[in-house]
């Protein structure tokens, strides 16, 4: 066998493998002899068929077998030499094409291919990162903060009494509605005496608006469309219209934040629920606050390091960020008009995001090979569970996915090892702690991210709780969270940042931790 490197550019690298044709008879004669030991054929006894007969048999489809068993040593041989690493499994292109292939199994020439590949950079790191300047956020939930979260809650679990005249947003309506797509009915599309409080989010876009100023008694045509993600794919993206009977309209009753009330939810007294809710908010605040610490890791070791990065890593990175954007940009019916930009300029934008994805990945990647980060299967089975946990009644079929699906496992355990990483490294650094508000740590994040963002706009601002389908710095945040952590670093991590935004801003999703009835004993 005879390997020859063609190109060496970059990290971009081609070789040639020969392997000529008497190896690849020597082979076939060996398997044909081999066969003929276990082969049964008609008029023959076993063991006595003799190989000639063998090859005009099967000669043919044995030696296809051992072409391809050519390749794959051929490419093992030729990945061996050296210390360079393939980024990814090489393209491998059999000189002739298919007529090339069908010569050197039907008239005995030598195997030619080139592969093609590009290789892992090197990626030189310092001895070690003391001179990392961080500064943590220490939220404390003050009075304000507190009462707001137990107004929400209030507000979550509030009753309703029933009501003359309009429905108006707040409301709870009871109605009865029959679903059709295209003139006919389908299933799961009717029902009867369900509650729906007017302005919750509950029903699929468009419908609730279309119930406000409805009266008892009166039925309404709602013409919506499914959305494009809608989990029946049979019903993704269809419009529809729901015939609406509204059997009731009830308006929301004043709810007293006392003992009463925080019994009704299962505690002892309303200090034990604020006990429990200040521990949730906290909780939250300080998932946020290590969110920021970890992103300003990421953005630290992206100013650090600046190297060529393997394009074909970055082709599928793209492609990745580029989908999703797109389908994110569908679903809320927008163009890139509406976001101040072109398509050309987003494109680069997010090339570049996913270029410094790739680089992130590798960076961590070598930092996490020199210092010993692993992931353990028990930590492995913890984040499946947690990741089962997600949806209710289904944990099994989730739990077996991705036992069956080995790509999927090696997304489940890139973030965990990512975050090993990033808190291998905080541990090196020299960390600021400073104690904030959450109104400071929401007003810190927003000019960190105001900080971020590039000097050419490229996006307008949506509404309130809307994600902006190309913002670069909040993209940017996201995706750097999802940089992959093999030590390879030829696949993609699935790994998302928490919004810290989004929780600080949020001021309590504290019905969890109300109506955690176990937790209060």
């Amino acid at each position: 066998m005879d390997i020859e490197v063609v190109k060496n550019e970059g990290l971009a690298r081609e070789v040639r493998v020969v392997v000529p044709a008497a190896e690849l008879e020597q082979k076939l004669e060996g398997k044909l002899a081999e066969l003929a030991k276990t082969v049964r054929l008609p008029g023959f006894r076993p063991g006595k068929v003799p190989v000639a007969h063998l090859r005009r048999m099967y000669g043919r489809q044995v030696k296809a077998e051992i072409v391809e068993d050519a390749v794959r040593e051929g490419m093992e041989q030729a990945l061996a030499r050296g210390e360079e690493r393939a980024a990814y499994q090489p393209e491998v292109e059999v000189e002739g094409g298919e007529e090339g292939a069908k010569k050197v199994i039907e008239e005995n020439a030598d195997l030619a291919f080139l592969m093609k590949y590009e290789v892992l950079p090197e990626v030189e790191l310092p001895e070690d990162f003391s001179d990392l300047a961080l500064q943590r956020y220490r939220v404390k939930i003050d009075d304000k903060t507190l009462n707001k979260a137990l107004e929400d809650i209030a507000k979550q679990f509030r009753d309703f009494e029933e009501k003359d005249g309009a429905a108006e947003e707040g409301d709870r309506l009871v109605i009865d509605f029959v679903g059709r797509i295209g003139g006919e009915a389908f299933e799961g599309g009717s029902a009867e005496n369900v509650p729906l409080e007017l302005g919750s989010g509950q029903f699929i876009p468009g419908f609730e608006e279309q119930l406000i100023g409805a009266k008892a008694g009166e039925e309404r045509v709602v013409k919506v469309t499914f959305p494009a993600d809608y989990p029946k794919q049979e019903l993704a993206g269809k419009k529809a219209e729901f015939t609406v009977t509204v059997q009731e309209v009830q308006g929301p009753k004043d709810t007293a934040i006392d003992d009463d009330f925080a019994k009704k939810l299962g505690f002892d007294d309303l200090d034990a629920l604020k006990e429990k809710v200040r521990e949730q908010l906290a909780a939250e605040y300080e998932q946020a606050a290590e969110a920021d610490l970890k992103q300003k890791v990421l953005d630290n070791l992206s100013e650090r390091f600046d190297f060529p990065v393997p394009q074909r890593l970055v082709d599928a990175e793209f492609e990745q960020v580029w989908h999703a954007l797109e389908h994110e940009m569908k679903e809320h019916g927008r163009g890139f008009e509406d976001e101040g930009t072109t398509e050309e300029e987003a494109r680069k934008e997010y090339r570049e995001i996913a270029e410094r994805r790739v680089r992130l990945g590798l960076v961590i990647g070598k930092i996490g090979e020199r210092a010993g980060v692993s992931v353990s299967d028990e930590e492995l089975q913890q984040a499946l569970i947690a990741k089962a946990q997600q949806y209710p009644g289904q944990e099994r079929q989730v739990i077996e996915f991705y036992q069956k699906t080995p790509e999927a496992l090696v997304e489940l355990r890139a973030p965990l090892y990512e975050g090993k990483v990033l808190d291998h490294l905080i541990g090196q650094a020299k960390v600021d702690e400073k104690e904030v508000t959450p109104e400071e740590l929401k007003k810190l994040l927003d000019e960190e991210e105001e900080a971020g963002k590039p000097k050419k706009k490229t996006t307008k601002k949506k509404a309130a709780g809307k994600k902006t389908a190309t913002k670069k710095a909040a993209a940017k945040k996201d995706s750097d969270k999802k940089a992959s952590t093999k030590k390879a670093a030829a696949k993609k991590s699935s790994t998302k940042k928490a919004s810290a935004k989004k929780a600080a801003g949020k001021k309590a999703s504290a019905k969890k931790a109300a109506t955690k009835k176990e937790d209060k004993a």
